[in-house]
């Protein structure tokens, strides 16, 4: 089959998965790359700090690619960015609040500081990328200067609707262009790629508006300290809390350096407007009664290190919640972070607060589209070929019913899964193997460098504890001069279990004693050994496996 001119669609994260979010395109000897996300861990990845998709399929083709374009300024499609610039010096395309947060993402960071990569974009605009010719339409979602993409590509026109819902009342009046869909819809597209977060809730999805309103009612009738806590992205929602704090005579300040850093770039690009004097330092506040105070934090997912978390548990080192504070989380949990944010919720009614959240009442509306939007946008555009993205598994399966639901073949419907190629041509849709792809994780300042083994002692040291067996030997002859000694941490406390640790101390010293001098001098050997007896012992004695960790400290000859 003639591959001229056939489009491939190469999902490298963001399918089947909320995260991580990063399409590749590719036709004849030109690629280019829709959005560069993260995603968050999940308790079972402990101490990992972000999960990026993997690139080496972008690293061996590097060549071929001619742009990153950026849908919107949310972590799960831009917190990938720096870590594709550090190994691939592509330009990057945006819009100005999208590239601002990128920016800023890029700077912390890129070691090679390529802020010269990012350009910025108008919706009015077209791009030519290569082979491609992209052009932009708004959209409404939880964050400004949101955009979707229409992709002009030899193999015919490819639609991606970027994270989006209708609002037909937006906070800053501006609603998602219609008029561009239907011309779309018009000259004909071969595939539509939409959001299908919300696909399992019928109806619409609320607009923004409607949690102003609910924000001005608490504020109104809130006579102590207010506390809210919301994405730091949802530039929006920020705006309606300063708002009502204005209307109210509150002065507002701000905690957690993500929420200060999308603070200081809207606010300098013209998305936030902040009435003068409206503003001050967190230490400010203490000068105030409580009833002119509002903190706007982060921590709406009950992360273990983020601000309200810590308010939650008293560790904060400025704020400390009192009796009579009103708590408002204007945000739901992100599946997985439903235990967290619990928890926290829970930790701040025991101190004494009010607090706000989604059983209250409308405190937080999704950005993401509902099933009768999606249906309307898929009604303008008439797709021949629809492929689902930004969603759970289940997300893939309730969005491809609606679709067949539509009128759309159920072979027209791609249910992709990360890392594989879906080619279209002209008449036809296949597909065509699969590329490198999976989760890479970042620790620190260590990229990939973290893998299942390291996971699953660090599992095991957080559920089972250590212990750790310390012999002294002749470094010459390698015979046992002193120990063992053995010390635990997490699995018992030493002072209460010491016939325990006793009985230990003599199993290993047993095992010890039937070596030989030569069998003496291979720690591997020695180590396994006591690996094996300690395991076999303990776990008998106690049902745990601890992690067993034996030091062998060599020692000079001495001579008299």
């Amino acid at each position: 089959m003639n591959k001229r001119n056939a489009l491939s669609v190469i999902p490298l994260g963001g399918i089947a998965e909320i995260g991580k979010n990063t399409l590749v395109l590719e036709c004849n000897d030109d690629i280019i790359v829709i959005d560069a996300g993260v995603k968050f861990p999940t308790e079972e990845l402990t101490g990992v700090d972000l999960v990026i998709p993997n690139i080496t399929y972008l690293k061996k083709n590097r060549e071929k690619i001619r742009g990153i374009i950026l849908t919107h300024g949310h972590e799960d499609h831009i917190g990938g960015l720096p870590f594709i610039l550090n190994e691939i010096d592509v330009p990057v395309y945006g819009t100005p609040l999208t590239v601002g947060l990128a920016e800023r993402k890029v700077m912390e960071w890129c070691h090679t500081k390529r802020k010269s990569s990012l350009n910025t974009i108008s919706t009015n605009e077209t791009l030519h990328l290569g082979c491609f010719k992209v052009d932009f339409f708004r959209v409404n979602h939880s964050i400004p200067d949101g955009v979707g993409l229409a992709i002009n590509s030899p193999a015919g026109l490819v639609v991606h609707s970027g994270d989006f819902k209708i609002d037909q009342t937006p906070v800053d009046g501006k609603v998602m262009e219609f008029n561009k869909l239907s011309s779309y819809g018009d000259r004909g597209v071969l595939l539509f790629i939409c959001d299908s977060t919300n696909v399992e809730r019928q109806g619409y999805t609320p607009s923004e508006k409607a949690v102003g309103k609910t924000l001005m009612n608490i504020f109104g009738n809130v006579k102590n300290r207010i506390i809210v806590t919301t994405f730091a992205s949802n530039v929006h929602r920020l705006q309606q809390i300063i708002n009502a704090a204005s209307t109210f005579g509150r002065k507002v300040a701000l905690v957690g350096r993500s929420m200060i850093n999308v603070v200081d770039v809207a606010s300098s690009l013209g998305y936030l407007n902040i009435p003068e004097g409206t503003l001050i330092e967190l230490d400010e506040t203490k000068k105030l009664s409580p009833g002119k105070v509002v903190i706007i934090t982060t921590g709406s997912q009950g992360e273990p290190m983020a601000a309200l978390t810590r308010m939650s548990q008293r560790t904060h080192r400025q704020v400390q919640i009192k009796p009579g504070d009103t708590i408002v989380i204007s945000a739901n949990p992100i599946p997985g972070n439903e235990r967290l944010v619990a928890r926290t919720i829970d930790n701040l009614f025991q101190l004494g607060a009010e607090v706000i959240y989604k059983v209250d009442g409308m405190v937080h509306v999704s950005g993401h589209a509902s099933q009768e939007e999606i249906k309307t946008v898929i009604n303008i555009l008439k797709p021949k070929y629809i492929m689902p993205f930004h969603g759970e598994y289940r997300h893939k399966v309730k969005f491809s019913k609606l679709a067949v639901d539509m009128d759309i073949p159920d072979k027209n419907v791609i249910r992709a899964e990360v890392g594989e190629r879906w080619v279209l041509y002209k008449n036809k849709i296949a597909l065509e193997g699969t590329v490198p792809s999976g989760d890479v994780l970042v620790d620190g300042l260590g990229i990939g460098d973290v893998g299942n083994v390291v996971l699953q002692d660090r599992q095991a040291l957080s559920t089972e504890g250590v212990i750790i067996v310390i012999l002294w030997v002749d470094k010459q002859t390698g015979m046992l001069l002193a120990g063992p000694e053995i010390i635990s941490r997490g699995f018992v406390y030493i002072r209460d279990s010491m016939e325990l640790i006793d009985d230990a101390k003599m199993i290993v010293t047993k095992e010890l004693a039937k070596l030989n001098s030569a069998r003496f001098k291979s720690h591997s050997s020695v180590k396994g050994i006591i690996t094996k007896s300690l395991s076999s012992f303990l776990f008998k004695i106690t049902g745990r496996s601890p992690v067993i960790l034996p030091i062998i400290q060599e020692c000079p000859t001495t001579t008299q």
